[in-house]
């Protein structure tokens, strides 16, 4: 670790208790506060994988996703609104090079928000393209400088095809605009993540030059660097580090609960002192210390991946896939275990755990983790030749 990472972990340990104080302002505003984004803003969250080129950390990827762990143990929603404005600012490499130098010409703390469903529609036309549609899911659009939203492109109102044998789905496009252009509706009013202001935008018969444009799957990078070579592939291990962070986070409310000398209804010793809890607690702790392990293993294989210029490959995006959505689930399991274990007391606004809960389950419904993307790693395997390797 050096001097800029270890500064950079200190400054989220000295931010730790007035995120935590903040807890209930956080999820009763449904947003990050704007002084608390422009803290985070100044520590570096946003640019930990902006290259160095343009002022930018261009951490590598398993200490950049340390950083977003680190926050998400903290607050679910502080990490998850880290882990989508830093995250985020690895798509702007899929677009020219000119672009990418608009985008960033004021310097490397730029938020990008955006939405991964293809909500819109694009009609070529002889300027560009002519972009009508409302996107969902937008966390931290209320203070980003840039979003995107994907879009099936079309000609003559027919939708283009996504290959040259005209077979199987639309081509599909990112819009990549400033902010302001956007229309943010507030739909954001939900059970969990409260605070990540995950609102739908919207964009009204808008033509867009054809340069703003992005393939997310398959694009070309307009910049050197490991990084920015396989966008795609690395996306999902980034909820990875998101929910191993709120598991962690859910066992050390847990433990402090059980240090403070919590006795439940009829029990005869304190928390603390019962070998039925100790044991639960262990068996919880090796379960989040093999989740960890996983994730750590699979981040680290995709960045051995990714220094070698071997990552962009459709096996590898279904590796981190599969990896996402199993350490999500488990992660579920963990704080599951954590709430029941908390008793009463959990169910409290002012505790923790019941927010974990909420969040962590808030989080397992994102479509990048959803449990029927298994059936691409299945069919790659099939298609591997049994060979268990390649997933």
């Amino acid at each position: 670790m050096n001097q800029t990472t270890e500064h950079i972990f200190a400054e989220i340990s000295k931010l730790a208790p007035d995120i935590t104080s903040r807890a209930a302002e956080i999820e009763t505003a449904r947003r990050i506060p704007l002084d608390l984004v422009e803290t985070l803003r100044s520590i570096g969250i946003f640019r930990l994988f902006v290259p160095r080129s343009h002022g930018g950390l261009e951490l590598d990827l398993p200490t950049g996703l340390e950083v977003i762990r680190a926050l998400s143990r903290i607050d679910g929603s502080v990490g998850w609104t880290a882990m989508i404005g830093g995250g985020n600012g690895l798509v702007p490499a899929l677009l020219p090079r000119d672009i990418y130098e608009e985008i960033y010409r004021n310097g490397p703390d730029i938020i990008i928000a955006g939405s991964a469903q293809p909500g819109g529609t694009a009609e070529v036309e002889a300027d560009g393209w002519r972009v009508n549609g409302r996107w969902g899911f937008s966390s931290g659009c209320q203070h980003a400088d840039w979003i995107f939203g994907l879009c099936v492109m079309l000609k003559d109102v027919e939708p283009i095809p996504g290959s040259t044998d005209e077979v199987g789905p639309p081509m599909i496009r990112g819009c990549f605009r400033p902010a302001y252009d956007w229309q943010i509706e507030d739909t954001w009013h939900v059970g969990g993540l409260k605070g990540t202001g995950s609102h739908h935008f919207s964009l009204s018969d808008t033509v867009v030059p054809s340069a703003y444009f992005f393939d997310l799957m398959g694009g070309t990078s307009c910049l050197p660097g490991a990084l920015y070579q396989a966008v795609i592939q690395l996306i999902p291990l980034f909820h990875c580090a998101f929910a191993v962070g709120v598991a962690e986070g859910a066992l050390d409310a847990l433990v402090s609960l059980a240090r403070a000398g919590r006795q439940q209804l009829w029990a005869v010793t304190p928390l603390r002192d019962s070998e039925t809890f100790q044991g639960a607690l262990g068996r919880v702790a090796a379960e989040l210390n093999a989740v960890r392990a996983f994730s750590e293993a699979q981040i680290a294989g995709h960045w051995r991946h990714a220094l070698a210029g071997t990552l962009k490959s459709e096996i590898f995006f279904a590796q981190a896939t599969q990896t996402a959505i199993w350490v999500t689930s488990a992660c579920v399991r963990i704080v599951d275990a954590c709430f029941s274990l908390g008793g009463g007391s959990a169910l409290y606004e002012n505790s923790p755990l019941q927010r974990q809960l909420r969040d962590m389950h808030a989080a397992a419904q994102h479509a990048m983790v959803q449990e029927r993307h298994y059936v691409n790693g299945g069919k790659l395997l099939i298609g591997a030749g049994g060979d268990r390797q390649a997933l």
